[in-house]
């Protein structure tokens, strides 16, 4: 990721894009459901935790610890979600390190759409983190980046699922479905080359992230379906970045995403009114609640959302700013994490996910019913 400005000319052209885009429903979740979402607990335990654990070692993309990386996580999606659809989308690409050699970049990408919808139909709240790590120093880790967001994708994956389940049992049984709104589902991906091999360009970062928005771009859907492609269907990219240090300060961005910002600030003042989270952080992690339309400027943070915000998706960006003291030094390792925020994490972006997809209509009427 790197400091970056937005450009006049783009500025327009995607906030028109984010302006058209289908309204959807958001229907907040009630105290009863958010007590009932869950941390992820041990499963984010450094050394032994199934979710965190597999993923902290170096991730250098065309290495074994990658390979093992990726194996962590289809084995998981395989095991215990057997209902999402498991895709790679993958690339090669010269780097300033390796010459002439082609290295190999795969994006692993895991779907779960209502069983009706043909392609196209559904429209899709992606969440999105970097598995990959920097090639320098040697042996770097990358906790916070990304590790710790992705094993809190999986954590919300697997939290979501049986009320997905439920919303598409309940749908079918009354005939619901078919149009738009209604039509909802959720992929997550895991985007390798977000890091430069040398020094952050255009073309030394972003590889998975590049190639995945310019083959979605012409990746057309059939003439009969509502979105024209990949992209279209793109509800909101939610991307966490730099996540797992004390204290985080993220801001909000961007004006027309602003609102989506504002109700996960509100699920996270919600939960710590309520005494759900365990962190005591100086400020709430998203303090930008009621930043004012003429404070919002033109600088943003590069990372693997710029690909597919040039093509118009919306998007709502989950970096720590100032970045953590650990960025891409050893230090950015497990032991340097501070394990009630990331819990807390996981929390929040659990409750986001489910209030975006409608849940209060599965809501669980006790703990017993709820069993997360």
């Amino acid at each position: 990721m790197f400091l970056a400005h937005i450009s006049l000319l783009l500025q327009p052209i995607v906030l028109l894009s984010w302006l058209t885009s289908p309204t959807l429903a958001y229907t907040a979740l009630s105290d009863h459901f958010l007590k009932l979402v869950p941390s992820g607990g041990d499963d984010f335990d450094i050394d032994h935790g199934k979710l965190l654990a597999p993923i902290l070692i170096p991730r250098v993309p065309g290495t074994p610890g990658q390979v093992a990386a990726q194996e962590h996580f289809v084995n998981f999606f395989r095991s215990e979600l057997p209902s999402w659809s498991i895709e790679w989308s993958n690339s090669t690409g010269k780097t300033p390190v390796t010459g002439d050699r082609e290295i190999p970049f795969q994006n692993l990408l895991f779907k779960r759409e209502p069983p009706w919808v043909q392609k196209g139909q559904s429209n899709l709240l992606t969440l999105v983190a970097h598995y990959d790590s920097k090639i320098t120093p040697t042996g770097f880790i990358g906790a916070t980046d990304s590790a710790v967001p992705c094993a809190i994708l999986m954590h919300v994956a697997r939290s979501i699922d049986r009320f997905v389940t439920q919303m598409h049992d309940e749908m079918s049984a009354l005939g619901e479905g078919g149009t738009v709104p209604m039509d909802m589902g959720v992929q997550i991906l895991l985007l390798d080359g977000e890091e430069a091999f040398l020094q952050w360009t255009e073309t030394d970062s972003l590889y998975g992230a590049r190639a995945l928005a310019e083959h979605w771009e012409s990746s057309q859907h059939p003439a009969t379906s509502f979105y024209k492609n990949p992209l279209d269907q793109i509800s909101m990219f939610v991307l966490l970045d730099l996540l797992g240090s004390a204290n985080p300060t993220v801001p909000s961005p961007f004006l027309p995403t602003h609102w989506a910002y504002r109700a996960m600030a509100n699920i996270e003042q919600r939960m710590r009114q309520l005494n759900l989270l365990e962190s005591s952080p100086k400020r709430p992690f998203l303090p930008d609640a009621e930043k004012q339309v003429s404070s919002f400027g033109r600088g943003f943070v590069e990372d693997d959302h710029i690909p597919f915000m040039r093509r118009g998706v919306p998007i709502l960006h989950l970096i720590a700013t100032p970045f953590p003291t650990v960025w891409h030094t050893m230090n950015d390792d497990g032991a340097h994490l501070d394990m009630p925020t990331v819990r807390d994490w996981s929390r929040i972006v659990t409750a986001f996910a489910l209030e975006w997809l409608d849940m209060m209509e599965v809501e669980p009427k006790d703990e017993a019913a709820a069993r997360m």
